[in-house]
């Protein structure tokens, strides 16, 4: 199985202009799955909440994702990409997955990172793994990787990939998803972008590149640049993260206790 990432620059709110750049680097590829940035088209650091609802698109009729169908379709792969969602008077931080038959299912970001929390409401989908065929994929939403209940959720569910849109500013990540990897037995995707946002006298934020592809041993397989745009698609046998067992005395889910973890 091919899974890549599109790590690139999105201009703020020039929504059509990113998805033409995104539509013209996937047509060149030749994947099984891809994953893009979170808020891939629309850009990150929004000023008010009234922006991120102008800027928010519904799902699955949104311009984002009506592109990346059309995408998915004619190039027979998935897609995972990260947009703000319009439902009624509410906005999401989601994540779309599609592929050759269209429209699968929206992630909303469960664990809302700094001003996010202005802007969006909290997510309420819960996690989701869908089957693509060749494999069982999860998502999970850049802060999302803080918090480890995430990713051992999604491996609970059945996940051999984790796909991890993100925008991350903070240094962790990078270094931290081999070990998400590791203690779940799954690999991971996490596609962030690069740049600078400073928007309406705010703080300016870098994001930090470092897109990765790991295995379901903990390996990183492939990284971008922390400063310039890069796809990069990689092999793997998905089948390696159904094996959880560590020693012939030890299974990494079976040997969970719940009884004695606490909420």
């Amino acid at each position: 199985m091919r899974i890549g990432y599109y790590q690139y620059e999105p201009e703020f709110g020039a929504v059509a202009k990113n998805l033409d750049a995104i539509r013209a680097m996937l047509e060149q590829t030749e994947a099984d799955l891809m994953v893009l940035p979170e808020l891939c088209a629309s850009g990150y650091q929004f000023v008010s909440a009234e922006e991120a609802l102008r800027l928010s698109e519904p799902v699955p009729d949104g311009a984002t994702t009506k592109m990346l169908v059309d995408v998915a379709k004619r190039r027979r792969m998935h897609i995972v990409a990260g947009l703000p969602e319009r439902a009624g008077s509410h906005c999401y931080n989601s994540a779309v997955v599609v592929g050759p038959s269209g429209f699968l299912g929206c992630y909303r970001k469960s664990h809302l990172f700094f001003e996010e929390t202005l802007c969006f409401a909290p997510g309420d989908t819960g996690f989701q793994v869908w089957d693509i065929g060749a494999a069982k994929i999860g998502v999970m939403i850049c802060f999302d990787w803080y918090f480890p209940e995430s990713a051992r959720t999604l491996a609970l569910m059945g996940a051999d990939i984790i796909c991890h849109p993100s925008n991350l500013v903070l240094p962790n990540c990078p270094d931290s998803m081999p070990v998400r990897c590791l203690e779940n037995r799954v690999f991971a995707v996490t596609c962030n972008r690069i740049g600078t946002e400073a928007r309406g006298g705010k703080d300016a934020l870098t994001f930090i590149g470092n897109s990765e592809v790991v295995s379901s041993r903990g390996v990183i397989l492939q990284r971008a640049p922390r400063d310039r745009e890069e796809l990069a698609v990689v092999d793997i046998d998905p089948t390696e993260a159904r094996n959880k067992t560590l020693t012939r005395y030890n299974d990494l889910l079976g040997d969970r206790r719940p009884s004695l973890y606490h909420k």
